[in-house]
């Protein structure tokens, strides 16, 4: 019953988005014009012209271009009121008259002002969160609705169309895979993206943009794409921030918390922002070999704690130069515990367990200075890049052994790594409906780890010693771009190419066991590469939009996959790094469809991809230890995978709004798992999975006045497969209410998630040996959050543009 009632909302509110509406008396009127920023005296897509009559009533509409421009046709004859309408800005309606002599009237320059003009407002936080389909990527904006979802950027990913987070390890994925980027306000940082999701407050996020298929200007990395998260930005006269607090709690309580605050006057805007993240996080979970009669139990505590500080300086020199300089730190702490039993149902005798306790900390550093100098000519621009990130990280793990032959081991894991980006941009309109850009960059990165244990292998006479070793990886990437768009009436196109050379040294350092010299390993991997992008778009009228586009694309592997240290380990499973791991390469195609509809939009999408060099997951039987297992990478030969994504926002009334989506991929997965014969001997077997999966998802937003807000979300994924486990399908029903007070300078939320009790994941497998297991985690949290604003005075928004997602505004945490 569950389910059927999860599944006929999902599919109800699908169907009920998808009616279009009709017009059966429209004439050939029209209206054109262009948006920009009042501020920026810049173009601005994306915003939305509504036509409506004398009494409101809804008769057609559309949305401005990249430049700004709209042109809405089909408008019957009499007084009209055009409404341009866009998230953030004050609405501008203009009353017009369609008839003789005025069928085709040209409204000029609309500019729109920012809504927070006033003096009691920071920043504007939409009450119902919305998606937006644009040439290269999704665009959700985060509203009070969707911030019920949770109290961290990782909690808000599950609500997202096509993205989903590991509950065990916090790894994102994109349109089913985890080969992608996460990057916050257009820049990728040296914390781990587990980590850095988790200490980022749900309150503090404007939008989240998921590029799928990014031109040549972007960076290529990531076969499934990119996923941007953009912060709420503070750059008002005068001083002003915002200040939240939340707390959750299912077994274990968890706190964050986060200030913001900027001061500007004339030509200096500074400005600064603390956050925090303290949790403990409990999950559990058991495997059982079947056939060989042997239980695995897992409990696990997390203790997490992490604080993040950032402060900027913006300084405008004249109103052609700026400079821009800014610090992120970030100190994280951690201990966990976790114990482990092993049962051996046929000969208890031989039943074991071990406990692990111990604790990692890591600092990681940030600085940028930026420099951009604007011509005469509007839009033309050159700016100068400079980013520096370092990351220092320390992680001991004491392994306690009972009942068992194996002696107790302390393993200790030290990292040391820095990252380089030096990066040059020329952005040149060569006329109203082109546009050249231009790049040049350089990305330096070195990582040092070092391992030691005290008792981690065996010599030759099966004595366990202790063990040293090193693992040094730099890679150097040297690359330019070029792109080049126009609009000729209702096509517009970009093409662009990147140029990269690669440089990838590594070097192992390991102790030989038997003579106990220092052994190196070296690995070098050089190579040039060529991305090229294209994008294809088609408006035939106002409100259908059709989108064709291009990329090729890299998987690096990460430090994880190639470093040969051990990772982690229990008594049935240890996982190493591939130091000879090459990168694996995309050729993607995409196809979309967008329709406005009279309350809303539907959008449509296809997607083919070709995977060259594949990395996966092989599992190997320990040859010291036929009981234990090795997980490591390969590569393997090309594959293809496919898929089809379906998003709508629909309001079918004024206090009810929808979005929900639906998305289907396939892809074929080879890998390698080792398995025994008959008498026990080793066999290699060459695995092939051809993997299907679906998922659906419905945000339900209930208002009842324009203070208080319910919210219900809905979430079933089906069964998905992969190399080793076949997953079971997952369902989650989350109840959520929003309420604004204070002249909605205060907000407070309230959530309950996984009401039912039905998130967990439970798996099976066949290899390398007949198995079944399941995860627990705290799924049923309940959460409560409270912000406030504070300060006043009118908004000055900087212009800058982004490299990467073209925000690059001072202020919010990052």
């Amino acid at each position: 019953m569950k389910h059927f009632l999860l599944m006929l909302i999902m599919i109800s509110s699908t169907i009920i988005s998808a009616q279009p509406n009709s017009n059966s008396d429209i004439k050939d009127g029209s209206v054109s014009g262009r948006v920009i920023d009042a501020e920026l005296n810049e173009p601005l897509p994306y915003v939305n012209i509504v036509i409506k009559d004398m009494a409101n009533k809804i008769i057609t509409g559309g949305i401005t271009s990249d430049d700004g421009t709209f042109e809405i046709q089909n408008i019957p004859e009499g007084k009209v009121i055009v409404s341009i309408q866009f998230v953030g800005f004050k609405t501008i309606d203009k009353n017009i008259t369609i008839g003789k002599g005025n069928y085709k009237p040209n409204l000029g320059d609309i500019k729109l002002e920012e809504e927070s003009t006033g003096l009691d407002e920071v920043t504007i936080v939409a009450d119902v969160s919305t998606i937006q389909q644009r040439v290269d990527r999704k665009v959700i904006t985060i509203g009070k609705d969707l911030q019920t979802a949770g109290a961290t950027a990782s909690e808000i990913m599950n609500n997202l169309p096509s993205v989903s987070v590991d509950q065990q390890t916090g790894s994102v994925s994109l349109r089913g895979n985890q080969n992608v980027r996460v990057m916050v306000d257009g820049k990728l940082s040296n914390i781990p993206a587990d980590q850095l999701l988790k200490q980022i407050p749900s309150t503090s996020i404007k939008s989240i943009e998921l590029i799928t298929n990014p031109s040549a200007k972007y960076n290529p990395e990531g076969m499934s794409g990119i996923i941007n998260i953009i912060l709420h930005k503070n750059t008002q006269i005068g001083f002003n921030g915002n200040i939240n607090f939340g707390l959750s709690h299912d077994i274990e309580a968890k706190f964050n918390s986060s200030i913001d605050a900027n001061y500007r006057n004339g030509k200096l805007n500074v400005y600064g922002s603390y956050s925090n993240s303290i949790a403990k996080n409990a999950n559990n979970g058991a495997f059982n070999r079947t056939e060989q009669g042997i239980e695995q139990n897992f409990d696990i505590l997390n203790n997490n704690k992490s604080h993040l500080f950032k402060v900027g300086v913006d300084y405008y020199l004249n109103d052609k130069n700026t400079i821009s300089v800014f610090t992120n730190q970030n100190i994280f702490d951690n201990w966990n515990t976790a114990d482990s039993n092993i049962n051996y149902l046929s000969n208890p005798a031989l039943n074991e367990s071990q406990f692990t306790n111990g604790g990692s900390d890591n600092d990681s550093q940030q600085y940028n200075v930026n420099y951009k100098h604007d011509f005469n000519e509007e839009g033309h621009s050159i700016e100068l890049e400079a980013d520096y990130n370092t990351f220092e990280g320390n992680n001991e793990v004491n392994n306690i052994f009972y009942s068992s032959q194996r002696p107790n081991f302390l393993e200790d894991t030290d990292t040391d790594r820095t990252n380089t980006t030096l990066n040059l941009d020329y952005v040149n309109p060569l006329s109203e409906t082109t546009k050249l850009e231009l790049g040049l960059q350089a990305r330096l990165f070195d990582t040092n780890l070092f391992y030691e244990s005290d008792a981690r292998e065996t010599n030759q006479d099966g004595d366990y010693i202790p063990t040293t070793t090193r693992f040094d990886y730099t890679r150097d990437i040297y690359s330019a771009y070029a792109t080049y768009g126009a609009k000729l009436e209702k096509w517009s196109y970009q093409i662009g190419l990147r140029a990269e050379t690669v440089n990838v040294d590594s070097e192992a350092f390991k102790k030989d066991l038997a003579s106990n010299d220092e052994l190196i390993i070296p690995f070098e991997n050089n190579y040039f590469e060529l991305y090229p992008s294209a994008f294809f778009t088609y408006s035939p009228t106002d409100k259908n939009s059709y989108q064709l586009s291009y990329s090729r694309r890299i998987d690096r592997p990460g430090i994880g996959q190639v470093n040969p240290l051990p990772e982690w380990n229990t008594p049935l499973i240890s996982q190493f790094g591939n130091q000879e791991l090459r990168p694996q390469f995309t050729n993607s195609i995409e196809m979309n469809y967008t329709r406005q509809l009279e309350k809303g939009s539907i959008t449509g999408g296809v997607f083919y991809r070709i995977i060259e060099d594949e990395i996966q997951q092989a599992v190997l039987i320990d040859r010291a230890d036929i009981n234990r297992l090795i997980l490591t990478n390969l590569n393997f030969d090309n594959t293809t995978s496919y898929g089809v994504e379906l998003s709508s926002n629909y309001r079918p009334t004024k206090w009810w709004s929808v979005n929900a989506s639906f998305d289907l991929y396939s892809q074929s997965q080879k890998s390698i798992a080792e398995s025994f014969d008959t008498d026990l001997n080793i066999i290699l077997n060459t695995i092939e999975v051809d993997n299907i999966a679906w998922s659906a998802r419905a945000f339900n937003s209930f208002k009842v006045d324009e203070s208080l807000s319910f919210s219900i979300f809905g979430m079933y994924r089906g069964k998905n497969k992969n190399i080793q486990f076949e997953m079971s399908d997952m369902l989650m029903v989350n109840l959520g209410l929003n309420y604004s007070f204070l002249e909605k300078r205060a907000n407070f939320s309230l959530s309950y998630n996984d009401i039912f009790n039905t998130m967990y994941a439970e798996f099976t497998s066949e290899r390398p040996y007949a198995q079944t297991g399941r995860f627990n985690w705290e799924s049923q949290q309940i959460s409560a959050r409270l912000s406030y604003r504070f300060g006043g005075g009118k908004y000055r928004a900087k212009s800058r543009k982004q490299r990467d997602n073209d925000v690059k505004e001072g202020g919010g945490m990052f």
